[in-house]
């Protein structure tokens, strides 16, 4: 997952930094007054998120996996905690109940 992560921050550093030289160079437009900064990121995410999306396609995958994975241990773990508290509870009523009948 980290690497993922790390792989997509990577995609959007390369854009924003081409960007940066396109509106810089004035090949691409500035933006209005003080918003050059935000034009230039959003720019780099808008172009970012399908090249990610295609170049990433099997990373995506395998931390999809990695995620289900963990989903699937916890819930195996979640059932198992209370099947022993359900045989808790069942011996503590038929202890009691025990007790009672003496």
């Amino acid at each position: 997952m980290l690497r993922y992560t790390l792989m997509r921050l990577g995609i959007f550093a390369g854009c924003l930094v081409v960007v940066w030289g396109l509106v810089y160079s004035g090949i691409a437009p500035r933006g209005l007054g003080d918003s050059n900064y935000m034009w230039v990121v959003l720019l780099s995410l808008l172009i970012s998120a399908p090249i990610s999306f295609v170049v990433l396609r099997k990373e995506r995958d395998r931390a999809s996996a990695q995620v289900v994975a963990r989903v699937e241990r916890t819930k195996a773990n979640l059932d198992a905690n209370r099947s022993q508290e359900d045989a808790a509870v069942d011996e503590a009523v038929r202890g009691g109940a025990r007790g009672q009948a003496s």
